[in-house]
């Protein structure tokens, strides 16, 4: 099965490492142990080399082993207070950060939010906050330092250790930090062994595990891992994992490595645990422990339990003895809250439940922790015999996890983000469509019972089908089962599109690069990643990441929840025709087209023309026509508004199944925000395109899951159109003006087969050929047409597709 994620791997911390600097003679080396005398000059000068140069380990360690045994932590924190320094923290904090103050200087402020650097791992990061939302990232492995003599208070001057610290207040006498190159390497102080029959020789990973860091051994015993074929499980495994297990060592796949590699960080070894039971193929092991392909499968296949602002959360285990939320004075009590801070790698989801269940006390249930590692979550449940109590209660953990109050949240929705609090998520009052709808399979006895035309039933049964929405949210990173991210309240959708735009025009003032700009980036990814919460958040990089991870999963969710609201609760009986309900509320007509009739002939012919296989790494697909839909909807303009309308076009618009509901209850809406990529560089604009092939991209999911949905509309692009090689610079205007703007790619259609079909509307259905002279300025493959009103724009066709791999259609064709 094959699962489109992006791996967004966070950093792990391996603990502070012992610095190996280049080692330098002392002063109490004998004439016998160097064959050259030197004079005492030459001696101190290679003792210790001043103005930026490295500073002896065994010095190092010397000064701070005198340090710690002649100072209190308290005369410590008077060092720092009074240089500059913070001096809060434990006492193993304080005294680290006093020791390299006092030997290498003072240091300065982080350049990016002003807060304190401070060495942690193998590098200095910032402890400071860019915002509310986000902590700082920032980190150096040559922090710039203050240029003052080291103050020092009157207590350390009378202590033993004041001549030594007095050696080193002069910042001339100071020495440079260095930290060692091979601390970035993801084996480094790791001895690994190999065993049995892997996919390159044991001498090939020995070369690799030492260029990067580790060590091999021959046997199991005292080694860091074990790393084996995937298949040793099926084996029964050898005399070394037969060691390896009875002595707790981790039995790893093959892959561990490469990925490590790879990825030039050290990945957890628990997600390729490929003996214990606990953690066979993933499961048991906390989501952001695992691979994300095999997150992805757990996360897809676990069942939703919180569906909306009713939902009792499924692990109480009440709702099936009657539980259902407290609801007073019209306020349901029950809130989701999630927090996403790259700068300390948290990413947690915390829920607040007031149950009401028959014959049993009010239960109030807390939980949290982590998305899918529910083992080292903090989770409680609590019987109240006072109802008022409870509620206090209630509002206490929401004020305690928010900084916000409960009452002002609930009535007014005024909320205020506060640093290392959570953000609360805004469920509405319905039913997400992975809890509302049924599988695929369980609907086929509703379509083979409905009562509207066969190919309109099969139609509605994919569409309110959980898989398709289950699996856009899985590839989006937006699956988490206990929150119901396909039923939030608009206004939540709202506060993430204003957040998104906000930063945009941030971004198109600011420095694209510098450590600024990536402060911003981060910033912003903790913040997008609170609001949207992610099972796998990671920082943004570009304008592009920003389309493909932010506003496009922006646009599905907005549309996922409108079709969460209008395929509701499908858990009843099927034989009440269900299909035909959501038919009716879908207010759209729906006919299959003749296969003989001359509409689905041109449509298939201008399919063929404009299409090129989808490339999947090497793989191409094809595509096959299943059916060909003429829909009538009832939002937007009539197709008598829309004939009368000047320089009109059909053209083929991408879109997700799972977005497909939205689009023909309330028409297409303009994209979300304007970006340097394609489908937002025109702006807030509806883009269609005159190939088949562009279409088929956003309509193209996974190999397994064939089935897809291209849309053809009759577009007018108004009397004036402009042509652009290039993403505009200011689309606001052409947003004002409402022209059409037609984005010239590098291959178009043959002009010399176009045809004009009924009602003067042009059909651009000529094969693809390179455009001349070639836009080599354009990022677009293919003709785009941008339409900013949305009564220039009628939905008229669906073609229903299946995707084919190449070669599969060449052998049935033999």
């Amino acid at each position: 099965m094959k699962v489109e994620t992006q791996t967004r791997s966070q950093g792990h911390d391996h603990g502070e490492e012992k610095m190996k600097t280049r080692k330098q003679k002392s002063h109490e080396q004998t004439d016998q142990q160097t064959p050259v005398k030197k004079t005492k000059q030459e001696n101190e000068n290679e003792d210790r080399k001043t103005n930026g140069k490295a500073a002896s380990s065994k010095e190092y360690e010397e000064f701070c082993k005198a340090i710690r045994e002649n100072l209190s932590p308290d005369q410590m924190k008077a060092i720092l207070q009074f240089n500059g320094q913070d001096p809060t923290g434990l006492d193993d904090s304080v005294i680290s950060r006093c020791q390299d103050l006092l030997y290498y200087g003072a240091l300065l402020e982080c350049k990016v939010c002003g807060g304190n650097l401070e060495f942690i791992g193998n590098s200095y990061s910032c402890t400071g906050e860019l915002s509310e939302w986000a902590t700082c990232t920032y980190n150096t492995k040559n922090p710039p330092r203050k240029q003052d003599p080291i103050k020092l208070p009157d207590s350390v001057l009378d202590s033993p250790v004041s001549d030594l610290l007095k050696k080193y207040q002069d910042p001339s006498q100071r020495h440079q930090k260095e930290i060692p190159h091979h601390a970035d390497k993801p084996f480094t102080g790791m001895v690994i062994c190999l065993s049995g029959r892997l996919s390159r020789t044991h001498q090939y990973w020995k070369q690799e595990i030492e260029k990067h860091g580790g060590k091999v051994a021959n046997t199991a015993i005292g080694v860091t891992c074990l790393v084996v074929s995937p298949m040793e499980r099926e084996r029964g495994g050898s005399s070394k994992v037969s060691e390896a297990v009875e002595r707790g060592i981790p039995v790893v796949r093959e892959a561990w490595l490469a990925e490590s590699i790879e990825k030039q960080e050290l990945l957890p070894l628990e997600a390729y645990d490929c003996i214990s039971d606990r953690s066979s193929y993933g499961k048991g092991i906390a989501w952001d422990k695992q691979d994300a392909s095999e997150e992805a499968l757990e996360s897809l296949n676990a069942e939703l339990k919180m569906y909306g602002k009713r939902g009792v959360y499924k692990d109480t285990m009440l709702q099936q003895q009657g539980g259902k939320i407290l609801e007073k004075d019209g306020l349901l009590y029950n809130c989701g809250f999630s927090l996403c801070d790259q700068g300390r790698s948290i990413n947690e989801i915390a829920i607040t439940q007031l149950i009401t269940v028959p014959n049993m006390k009010l239960q109030l249930y807390y939980k949290k922790g982590k998305v899918g590692d529910d083992p080292k979550a903090e989770e409680r449940m609590e019987e109240w015999d006072s109802m008022d109590d409870a509620i206090k209660e209630f509002a206490r953990l929401f004020e305690e996890l928010t900084g916000n109050e409960f009452l002002p949240w609930e009535t007014e929705k005024k909320f205020q983000k506060k640093p290392q609090k959570f953000h609360v998520i805004d469920m509405d009052d319905g039913v997400e469509v992975r809890y509302g709808g049924l599988g695929v399979r369980q609907l086929g006895a509703a379509a083979a019972h409905c009562k509207l035309d066969p190919v309109a039933a099969n139609f509605m049964k994919v569409l309110c089908s959980q898989e398709i929405y289950r699996y856009a949210l899985m590839e989006m990173g937006l699956d988490l089962p206990d929150m119901p991210v396909g039923m939030v309240t608009d206004l939540h959708v709202k506060r993430c599109e204003d957040a998104l735009l906000q930063f945009i025009e941030d971004m198109k003032s600011q420095e694209q690069k510098g450590p600024k700009a990536e402060a911003l980036w981060s910033e912003f990814s903790s913040k997008w990643f609170t609001l949207m919460h992610s099972t796998r958040p990671f920082i943004f990089k570009d304008f592009q990441e920003l389309a493909d991870h932010a506003a496009s999963p922006l646009e599905a969710i907005r549309d996922i929840n409108v079709a969460s609201r209008l395929i509701g609760d499908m858990s009843g009986s099927t034989l009440d025709d269900p299909l035909s309900d959501r038919y009716k509320k879908l207010g759209c007509k729906i006919t299959p087209l003749d296969k003989e009739s001359d509409d689905y002939k041109m449509i298939l012919n201008y399919l063929e023309k404009t299409y090129e296989p989808i490339k999947v790494g090497e793989v191409g697909y094809d595509i096959s026509v299943d059916n060909i839909l003429a829909v009538d909807l009832s939002a937007g303009p009539s197709y008598e508004e829309i004939k009368k309308l000047p320089n009109k076009v059909l053209l083929w618009c991408g879109t997700r199944s799972s977005n497909l509901l939205r689009h023909l209850q309330k028409g297409f809406l303009p994209s979300i925000c304007s970006l340097p990529a394609p489908g937002y560089m025109f702006g807030r604009a509806i883009v269609c395109s005159d190939a088949s092939a562009e279409a088929a991209r956003y309509g193209f999911t996974a190999v397994d899951r064939p089935e897809g949905f291209l849309v053809l509309a009759v577009a007018s692009l108004g009397n004036e159109i402009i042509e652009a090689k290039s993403p505009p610079e200011d689309t606001k205007s052409l947003e004002e003006r409402k022209v059409g703007v037609k984005g010239v790619g590098r291959k178009k259609t043959d002009e010399s087969e176009h045809i004009v079909w009924k009602d003067d509307i042009k059909v651009p259905c000529g094969k693809l050929v390179p455009t001349s002279p070639e836009p080599k300025e354009s990022i677009l493959d293919f003709n785009e047409y941008a339409v900013y009103d949305p009564n220039q724009v009628k939905i008229s066709f669906l073609v229903a597709v299946k995707y084919i791999e190449k070669d599969a259609v060449m052998e049935a064709a033999e």
